[in-house]
Parts: structure tokens; sequence; C-alpha cells
């Protein structure tokens, strides 16, 4: 559960600024569009792999 303190006088656009960003860095929404469609274990380490192999690249090439 999310909890905003809210101080006396605060504007309540920045509470809801605040309460968005709490949302986001709890990862709750990522989470729920993952499980929302089931992706198979070997496609699933396959683009982990292709995703590897694009950051050593770019590593490389920075090199």
């Amino acid at each position: 559960m999310i909890i905003v303190p809210i101080k006396e006088g605060e504007n309540i656009e920045r509470a809801l600024k605040k309460f968005k960003r709490k949302f986001e860095k709890t990862g709750t929404l990522k989470e729920l569009r993952y499980r929302q469609a089931f992706v198979k274990p070997s496609i699933q380490r396959r683009e982990n792999k292709k995703k590897a192999i694009y950051i050593q690249k770019l590593q490389q090439a920075e090199e």
C-alpha cells in the first residue's frame, strides 16, 4: 500500500505527482502487463540472449 504524506497547505497536484512517482517505482504496472501474456521460457531465454548480445556489441564498439 502506497502512503503519501501531505503537509498542511500542500498542493494536491504535487501530492498526486508524488503518488505517481512512488507507484512507478514499485513496478506494479510493469508486472501487470508482463503477466497479461504468457511467454514460453524458451522464447524468454532467446530474447535475453539477443539483448545480451546487443549490449555486448555496444560495449565493444565503445572501447
